[in-house]
Order: structure tokens, then C-alpha cells, then sequence
């Protein structure tokens, strides 16, 4: 292995994923296997709690908001026991608050998703200082929008009078828009 490639933690590959939306977590998490890491996974803060206190992972990444709590205090706890894991956040909602409050509670790298496992693999293996090299077909607005909805969409458990609610939209127009297919 090369100088440029080596792990910042050595031979210990652990890494923790924690989301709450599982085809994303099973996507993720075989992803991080294929590139060398031994992967445990939790859907909740409780869950992910019990195994970084249990053993504590090289490195993590953690959803901020999961259906029993704040990531955070996953990243938090993993600190306490692994001052030197790295952790990466993982947020639909991205905001300049909690991206500050992340990296001060230990998170090393900040991510809005749909963020892929190249992303992630990146940010987890970055060296600091290190500038991050903008991807080269980034999601186009339209992309982004859709996806924002469908996080919402499942959010209300496919409600769609719930979320047109809350994405402040009319009723039929988010039924046109989630009758159509995926934008580019």
C-alpha cells in the first residue's frame, strides 16, 4: 500500500453506519465492505449507542436525525471512547448550525445526502487540511428536489396529504410529481 493511501488509523478498518432508512444503510454498508472496512450497523441512536460503547468503531457514519434522537450523540459517545475515530455526518437537512455543532462535538466531514459511498469513502479518508475535489456530475437542482420530496414522502409514511403539507404544496401537484419518474 501506498504512502498516499494509508488508513490515518492503521490496519483498524471498524466502521459504524447509522441510519434509519434501511435500503440506504444495506446499500452503504455493502458498498464500505467492498472497499475494505468491517462494517457494523444500527438503525437507531439506542441501537448505535449499545455497540460504540460496546467497541468503539475506527470510524462512523452517522445520520443526524434518526427516528429516537440526534446522531450527534452517537458521535459524541464514540468520541469519549475513540478520541481519535473519525466520524462523518449524514443529513438531509443541511444548515451552517448543526454542520458547526458536528464538527465541534468530533465529526470530521459533513455530508448532505443522497450522499454516495464514494463521498463518504473520501471524507472518512481524508487527510486534514486536505481540500475536497468537487464531484464531476453533480446532481442536477431538478435531481435534488426530487429527492428532497421523496425523503419527505417517506417521512409521512407515503402520506401524500401529510407531506404536501409540510413541503407547503398543493395536494394534485405532488401527486403529478411523484407519478413521474426520477430527473437526471
Amino acid at each position: 500500500m501506498t504512502t498516499e493511501n494509508q488508513d490515518p488509523l492503521g490496519e483498524d478498518r471498524s466502521l459504524l453506519i447509522v441510519d434509519d432508512d434501511r435500503p440506504f444503510l444495506t446499500r452503504l454498508a455493502r458498498a464500505m465492505e467492498l472497499r475494505g472496512f468491517s462494517v457494523e450497523t444500527a438503525e437507531s441512536v439506542e441501537e448505535a449507542l449499545a455497540k460504540a460503547r460496546a467497541a468503539p468503531p475506527a470510524y462512523a457514519v452517522v445520520d443526524m436525525r434518526l427516528g429516537d434522537g440526534n446522531g450527534l450523540d452517537v458521535v459524541s459517545a464514540i468520541r469519549e471512547k475513540r478520541a481519535e475515530a473519525r466520524a462523518v455526518i449524514l443529513t438531509g437537512y443541511g444548515n451552517i448550525a448543526t454542520a458547526v455543532t458536528a464538527v465541534k462535538l468530533g465529526a470530521i466531514d459533513y455530508l448532505a445526502k443522497p450522499a454516495d459511498a464514494d463521498d463518504v469513502y473520501a471524507a472518512l479518508t481524508s487527510t486534514t487540511g486536505e481540500k475536497v475535489v468537487p464531484p464531476e456530475n453533480p446532481m442536477s437542482a431538478d435531481r435534488v428536489r426530487w429527492e428532497h420530496i421523496q425523503r419527505v414522502y417517506e417521512m409521512c409514511d407515503r402520506n401524500v396529504s401529510e407531506t404536501a403539507r409540510r413541503l407547503n404544496m398543493h395536494r394534485r401537484t405532488l401527486q403529478r410529481i411523484l407519478a413521474k419518474r426520477a430527473p437526471r
